[in-house]
């Protein structure tokens, strides 16, 4: 983290590491440190970066160790409510939680400030928080109160989602809760490259998009487009400097090999290959402006037939890769964001892992926007809608975000 990190000259100074070493030595002393509470540890020094690209954990080798307390939640005013129960058949969604341990809500998000990261309750994620505890204390929707004990359930394997689907004459709904698995992504435009093109309106619903590769989203680009190229160069004036040190090389190296041998498409190899060259010519240089020559060029998109409006939906649990569709995408006159802010993680990005004992693993950013050093960097903020729809418990019971936008389209 002082080292390789993206951050580690704009954060000098931010973190306490010694605090944290004597803690798991005296865990090591007592012999009461094990694998869950040590990674409890090293989050909780984590926190002090403020980056929420970065994550420690299990390998997946080992994800089984992982728990969850079966159910999720969003804050509105003073309550957690329950969006979905999940494994968690003792709640209904709409339920909330009013207090966690006899600590009304209210009063655990100033004792969590540090995990949460937020001054909006709608953007505050409470996963981490709500297995500190051992008691809930539940209104239900008819009113009745009563405590619940947490029970903790193995973490469920996420698995991504791409559809694409008509609503209404004329008007198709994309749903992609991801970038991670662009043969998928292809092979869905692909299939429904006649139903694009046709299509008047186009609705596309990012909403929970967990990010993966920007590659992945450039099969969608030519339809969100006017004219006949698009030159995504033009949209970003921001400079990107990697750290180019020798552990980031390699360990980035290992993820796009990765990348790559899924991958069968002759340009994306190209670039992936010219990513490794130029990590690899600039190894131990710390931060660098990656040259990528020709590779450039390819970020020069003939546009296709599409739809006259698209209608972008966001919120906070897009980020990453998704931060960057949706960045792109409100530069084309045909695209409206509807929703609320995205989670704002690409002032810090690329992604490196390294993990211990083939156990552990950490994942953090190895290269910066310049717009940091301007002061005008997204964390924390996001990629602003268009047309802000502020989250209630209402979005419990009914889509009101796609309403919004089918509403929007109707006018045009």
């Amino acid at each position: 983290m002082h080292n390789d990190y993206a951050g580690c000259l704009d954060k000098q100074g931010w973190d306490n590491p010694n605090f944290y070493r004597k803690e798991i030595i005296e865990g090591q002393k007592q012999k009461d440190l094990d694998d869950d509470q040590f990674i409890r540890i090293v989050r909780d020094y984590l926190l002090d970066f403020k980056d929420l690209h970065i994550s420690f954990r299990y390998t997946d080798k080992f994800n089984n160790h992982e728990t969850e307390v079966g159910f999720s939640t969003r804050r509105y005013k003073d309550s957690l409510y329950i969006l979905s129960a999940g494994k968690e058949n003792r709640l209904k969604p709409g339920d909330k939680i009013i207090a966690l341990d006899g600590k009304a809500i209210e009063d655990l998000v100033e004792i969590h400030q540090r995990q949460l990261m937020e001054t909006e309750p709608e953007r505050e994620n409470w996963n981490t928080i709500l297995p500190l505890y051992k008691t809930m204390e539940i209104k239900d929707v008819t009113g009745h109160e009563y405590h619940l004990d947490i029970k903790k359930f193995e973490k469920e394997i996420y698995q991504g989602l791409y559809t694409l689907k008509e609503i209404s004459e004329g008007t198709l709904l994309l749903k992609v809760t991801d970038f991670l698995d662009q043969q998928a992504i292809t092979q869905l435009v692909t299939e429904n490259e006649s139903s694009l093109s046709k299509s008047r309106n186009l609705i596309i619903d990012v909403r929970e998009n967990k990010g993966g590769s920007d590659l992945a989203f450039f099969e969608l680009l030519p339809f969100i487009f006017n004219g006949k190229q698009i030159d995504l160069n033009s949209f970003n004036q921001d400079k990107m400097l990697t750290n180019c040190t020798s552990r980031n090389v390699a360990l980035r190296k290992k993820l796009l090999k990765q990348v790559a041998a899924s991958i069968h498409d002759a340009t994306t190899l190209n670039q992936i290959n010219t990513i490794i060259g130029e990590l690899e010519s600039n190894r131990g240089r710390g931060f660098v402006e990656l040259e990528f020559g020709k590779t450039e060029d390819s970020l020069v998109i003939n546009t296709k037939p599409g739809p006259d409006n698209i209608v972008l939906l966001t919120d906070v649990y897009c980020g990453s890769s998704g931060d960057s569709f949706v960045e792109v995408c409100k530069n084309s006159s045909k695209v409206t964001v509807i929703g609320r802010p995205t989670l704002g993680l690409n002032d810090y990005a690329n992604i490196a892992a390294k993990s211990w004992a083939d156990k552990f693993e950490l994942w953090y950013p190895t290269s910066k926007l310049s717009r940091v050093d301007e002061g005008v960097g997204v964390s924390g903020i996001g990629i602003k809608p268009d047309i802000y729809v502020p989250w209630t418990p209402r979005h419990i019971k009914e889509d009101v975000d796609l309403k919004r936008a089918i509403n929007h389209l109707s006018l045009k």
